[in-house]
């Protein structure tokens, strides 16, 4: 697939090769920075019954085929054609190896998934390196909006039954990949952009998704910490000091949420497949909101299903679904709305694993991963929730038991070898 091919071109290319015949197409968006373009594509079956195409169909495809010869399908075309891999360009690199990961969800776990857990199905897709070192890709799947017609968008917040619906979708798929994340081959996991790309250039067919899910965790985000450690006026300056031997709150709580290639991990018996970029934007909606469907599996890899949820409640939880009174205090314990989301999702992501999963522990992470989110807003921007999210994280610090928990989790990891905790 040359770059130089039109969204048109790509379609009609794939959509033969599941025995259809392309009819229009719609550009809906075009992807950051240039890198490609996100269609709308509608086909029908092709007239010949013995066309070539027939047989090619898959188990992953069949199901999203069409049955009526005149039916007239809508697909969703997701077109990838970047500039050449920069290997000293996190940003960049990142991006190239969101959309692999991307495409192996799609292609390679989506599959996996139970009804109960809905995604869109692959129809067919492409994946060509190109002579000056860049890599063009292309998927075609099925458009969720026919069943799902709400989108998310750009709304900020959900309401209060589309919110109890997107915690259900994700305890379930958290819950669904906890027991069978230890048979993932982890030495095809996909490493931090730089160490990836050092280490196998541009290609990365041969591997899966992210070994840390998410794009916020602080191994690929050093830049954003050297420039939130220099910036003296903020507040959380104080999550780059110095708190056991050179090594920052940050640091610590890092090194806690790390899943390891290889080793011991203090997350290691609760660790899951995360979404990576769960927000409103990233999903659609029944009508009446009680059901819900994710897309944009760009960042899905290994971590704690709390990560997905610290974005959830920033970015798109009304707030007073979260505090019980206005305004936000400057500190913030749990409140009532808060904990009843959190055990929403504690309790359904137990039934679906089968596993046990003590609330004590659960709240630790969960608060783990509330001060490394606010980590990355403070060193990027900060949106959603803030008050919240800024008040909880100064209670969380505060508690000396938990800043106990966490250097002894991170000594435990192999952070430092020295035997003294803060």
């Amino acid at each position: 697939m040359p770059s130089h091919k039109s969204a048109q071109e790509v379609a009609s290319s794939l959509l033969a090769t599941e025995d259809l015949h392309f009819r229009s197409l719609e550009l809906l968006q075009s992807l950051w920075a240039g890198y490609g373009q996100i269609c709308r594509i509608t086909a029908t079956p092709n007239a010949s019954p013995n066309s070539s195409g027939a047989t090619s169909r898959t188990a992953s495809t069949t199901t999203s085929s069409v049955s009526t010869p005149q039916e007239v399908q809508s697909y969703i075309l997701k077109l990838i054609t970047p500039p050449p891999t920069k290997a000293d360009n996190e940003g960049h690199t990142r991006k190239i190896l969101s959309y692999q990961v991307e495409q192996y969800f799609y292609t390679h776990l989506a599959p996996q998934l139970p009804p109960q857990i809905p995604v869109a199905k692959h129809l067919a897709s492409i994946h060509e390196p190109q002579s000056d070192g860049s890599v063009s890709m292309a998927m075609i799947i099925t458009d969720l909006k026919q069943t799902y017609p709400v989108a998310g968008e750009k709304r900020d917040v959900l309401n209060s039954v589309q919110v109890n619906a997107a915690l259900d979708w994700l305890s379930c798929f958290h819950g669904f990949w906890w027991p069978r994340v230890p048979s993932l081959d982890r030495t095809q996991l996909v490493r931090p952009p730089l160490q990836e790309v050092k280490a196998d250039g541009h290609d990365a067919r041969n591997k899966t998704v992210w070994l840390n899910g998410g794009y916020t965790y602080l191994a690929t985000r050093r830049s954003e910490y050297a420039n939130l450690a220099a910036d003296h006026d903020s507040e959380w300056w104080s999550l780059t000091d110095w708190e056991k031997d050179e090594f920052s709150i940050a640091e610590l709580v890092a090194s806690v949420l790390e899943p390891k290639q290889s080793g011991w991990s203090p997350i290691e018996e609760y660790t899951t497949l995360i979404h990576g970029d769960v927000k409103s934007e990233n999903l659609f909606t029944s009508k009446s909101g009680e059901e819900v469907v994710f897309y944009d599996f760009q960042y899905t890899g290994l971590g704690l299903g709390v990560c997905d949820l610290a974005k959830l409640f920033t970015c798109s939880v009304p707030l007073e679904m979260l505090v019980d009174d206005r305004p936000v205090p400057r500190e913030l314990a749990m409140q009532g709305g808060e904990r009843n989301l959190l055990e929403r999702y504690w309790v359904t992501l137990k039934k679906e694993s089968g596993k046990e999963y003590e609330w004590d522990i659960f709240v630790n992470h969960w608060e783990t991963a509330l001060v490394d989110w606010l980590r990355f807003q403070a060193s990027w921007g900060f949106w959603g929730n803030t008050e919240w999210l800024e008040a909880r994280v100064r209670h969380i610090l505060k508690n000396e038991k938990w800043r106990e928990a966490v250097a002894g989790n991170a000594k435990m990891a192999g952070l430092w070898s020295t035997t003294d905790l803060p």
